[in-house]
């Protein structure tokens, strides 16, 4: 009788660790079965060469990126458009992790948990929310730099602009482009997967710190001889800007002055509104996660908060994040996040479920986002010259970012438009592009005068 009531319970036991097995393998199925089935070794879906064979990817007004005939993948018939739209629509071969035939194979394939898959030549169509056009503009803006040119709408998330570059023909891939300098780096999305210096962008955030803790910071001035010294440490500015305001040292972007206000917060400061502006955080744009940027402040000498202060020492801002932050600054506090697909249409036409928009966390607060605003807009009217922005309510910072290693800076410029029509936020870098108001001011001109004023 015990042998029989011992394998009674050998029997329950091995009853319930299958019923655990099935719910696990269950629940797996359900949330990673399109993953599954979009794998390359399915060759149901994927050609002998691993090209998937199925869906369409298009841009926001229609135009065929990419798309599945005959048991082949097939691309724009455009090679600037190809180029420019690469690290959102993805290659032939898989090294773009970011490219929609990559990240999105599920989306593309019409994989649903009850039905699975198309067969060849069949598929969804994916529509993102970019459009080709932009895309060119941008890329040709860059004139062959490497960088990233970005613009999103802050108040729904649609990402209009996604480029990056170094870039390269996926029906052309270059024989050297694993040795190469000039495609160093051609499969990183420098918009979503990297981090950069951001030099003076950065001091968008030291003012937010300074207006929100100095309490007489509008009744000061600080007097820039070119030069000033922090804890043994030579501070170096742009120019020699003289006694000016905080308005003005802003609109000069003057390190002398930040890098004393830095000195004056303290890095507990600096990082507490770092981290509040959401530029050491990472965001989902539509499951592809955004590099988290980095600001050492363990143990940091005086000299060092300075320069940290100005966006230089080991200051490291991921171009989205960046993006966001400006948004946020444009509508009073809070953004949308980014997202970049639109919709799916399957082959009987149905179109996916409405997007919902979703906000960020305050990133900084709203009377504070009020004024640094307005003094965006002023650095405009002061420094960089509104007849560049035709039509545009424009608010921006340049920032020239030191490197080392004898190479040219790199060139930064974000902002964003108080056109109620047209919300949007951007962020162009241009990598060892010199000035950030000339080199990645006219990249981001370029395209958001395309974007506000059309094509003449």
């Amino acid at each position: 009788m015990k042998k029989i009531e011992q394998r009674a319970i050998v029997c329950r036991i091995l009853a319930l660790l299958l019923a655990a097995g099935v719910g696990v393998f269950l629940f797996r199925y359900f949330t990673s079965g399109g993953k599954w089935v979009s794998s390359p070794f399915n060759r149901h879906l994927y050609n002998t060469q691993g090209q998937l064979v199925v869906g369409s990817v298009l841009d926001r007004d229609g135009d065929v990126l990419s798309q599945a005939s005959g048991g082949v993948r097939t691309y724009y018939d455009g090679e600037t458009v190809r180029k420019a739209t690469l690290h959102a629509v993805g290659d032939l071969q898989g090294n773009i992790g970011t490219g929609a035939l990559n990240a999105f194979a599920d989306r593309l394939t019409g994989y649903t948990f009850l039905g699975g898959a198309f067969g060849t030549d069949q598929g969804n169509d994916l529509y993102l929310t970019l459009d080709a056009r932009y895309n060119y503009e941008a890329y040709q803006a860059l004139n062959g730099h490497s960088g990233t040119v970005a613009v999103y709408n802050y108040k729904t998330g649609e990402i209009l602009c996604m480029v990056s570059a170094p870039s390269y023909d996926p029906l052309r891939v270059p024989e050297d482009i694993e040795t190469n300098d000039r495609y160093r780096g051609a499969y990183l999305n420098r918009f979503l997967s990297a981090v950069f210096t951001p030099g003076s962008v950065y001091k968008t955030v030291t003012l937010a710190a300074a207006l929100e803790t100095l309490p007489d910071l509008g009744e000061r001035t600080w007097d820039c001889a070119g030069t000033v010294e922090l804890g043994g440490e030579t501070i170096v500015c742009s120019g020699v800007h003289g006694e000016q305001d905080i308005g003005d040292a802003f609109a000069n972007s003057c390190n002398v002055a930040f890098a004393l206000l830095a000195q004056e917060l303290g890095a507990d400061t600096l990082r507490r509104y770092t981290e509040k502006a959401g530029l050491t955080a990472s965001y989902s744009v539509d499951t592809l996660p955004t590099a988290k940027g980095s600001f050492d402040w363990e143990n940091i000498t005086e000299g060092s908060l300075g320069w940290a202060g100005v966006g230089q020492y080991k200051d490291l801002v991921n171009p989205c994040a960046l993006m966001v932050y400006m948004g946020a600054i444009g509508n009073g506090g809070r953004a949308a996040e980014p997202y970049l697909i639109q919709k799916t249409e399957g082959p009987l036409g149905l179109p996916s479920l409405p997007r919902m928009t979703h906000k960020t966390g305050t990133l900084i607060s709203p009377g504070t986002a009020a004024e640094i605003a307005d003094m965006m807009a002023d650095n405009v009217a002061k420094a960089y010259g509104p007849g560049r922005f035709p039509n545009m309510d424009i608010c921006a910072k340049s920032g020239t970012a030191e490197v080392g290693g004898g190479e040219k800076p790199h060139a930064w410029f974000a902002g964003f438009l108080r056109n109620e029509d047209a919300p949007y936020a951007f962020v162009a870098l241009v990598e060892n592009g010199g000035s950030g108001s000339a080199a990645a001011g006219n990249a981001a001109a370029r395209v958001l005068d395309v974007i506000v004023n059309g094509y003449s």
